[in-house]
């Protein structure tokens, strides 16, 4: 399980006690601790390796935006801004926060939050996973002058990963939530697991995958089995909620071909 390590910062006690009570509910938030200032703040970036940081604005000395100037933009952490003014909005998101809370904290606005920095850390753990196999295939072509790449194949129950530096990996249809695209790669998702191979989104939807599974986005395809609600988002979007919990993002292209099979 990811563990964001995170860090509080609000001139105000009771901002920050409230927000660690409602924090606790979410596994994945590792609380490293708090700080009433931007200097405070800076000294606890200095002395740990910070994932996360909810972060107030209107402060006595210094804005929250002032800490924003101190941030390494190649190791930034996330930031999501919880303050109790509106008029911020714009200006927090052209520094690219995650999120823009108000104060007080709706613990459903609170979990929205925590899931998009969750899902930026796994898309983040998936480049690298990537980036790692790639890494070592171009390695094993170095040394045999030939590239040995992923290969699968597949009948009415299974898909099944070949590749010939790993074992055979076979993974029943009906255990598979989601895949999403990387490139020329896939990560086929279970309930406990992510595969990773080498194919093409376009292949799979079109040859390998069973009826129950149906694009959703340009990157994604789900399992219809695991799909429980579908939220309506702007502009004909929608975000749906498998089983699990996880929430997937159906853009407005296939929008209406899942709202007929649902």
């Amino acid at each position: 399980m990811i563990k964001l390590k995170t860090i509080l910062v609000d001139d105000e006690y009771s901002a920050v006690e409230g927000l660690s009570i409602r924090l606790e509910q979410f596994p994945e938030i590792e609380i490293i601790g708090s700080a009433s200032g931007v200097d405070d703040a800076i000294e606890l970036l200095n002395q740990n390796e910070i994932d996360l940081i909810f972060l107030d604005i209107e402060m006595p000395t210094q804005s929250g935006f002032e800490l924003i100037k101190h941030l390494q933009p190649e190791n930034c952490p996330a930031v999501i801004f919880v303050t109790a003014f509106h008029q911020y909005a714009v200006q927090a998101f052209e520094v690219r926060a995650i999120d823009y809370l108000l104060k007080p904290v709706k613990l459903a606005r609170l979990a929205e939050a925590v899931e998009r920095v969750l899902s930026r850390a796994k898309l983040t753990q998936k480049s690298e996973l990537i980036a790692l196999q790639q890494e070592i295939s171009d390695q094993d072509a170095l040394h045999k002058h030939t590239v040995n790449q992923s290969d699968y194949k597949f009948d009415s129950e299974n898909l099944v990963i070949r590749d010939a530096k790993r074992p055979i990996q076979i993974i029943s249809f009906n255990d598979i939530l989601w895949i999403d695209a990387a490139g020329d790669y896939m990560c086929v998702h279970t309930a406990t697991d992510t595969h990773v191979m080498r194919a093409r989104l376009k292949e799979l939807e079109s040859s390998t995958l069973p009826e129950t599974f149906l694009r959703i986005h340009k990157s994604t395809i789900v399992n219809l089995a695991y799909v429980r609600q579908l939220e309506p988002l702007r502009n004909s979007e929608y975000m749906a909620t498998l089983s699990t919990g996880k929430t997937l993002k159906v853009s407005r292209t296939y929008s209406k071909p899942l709202k007929n099979l649902i």
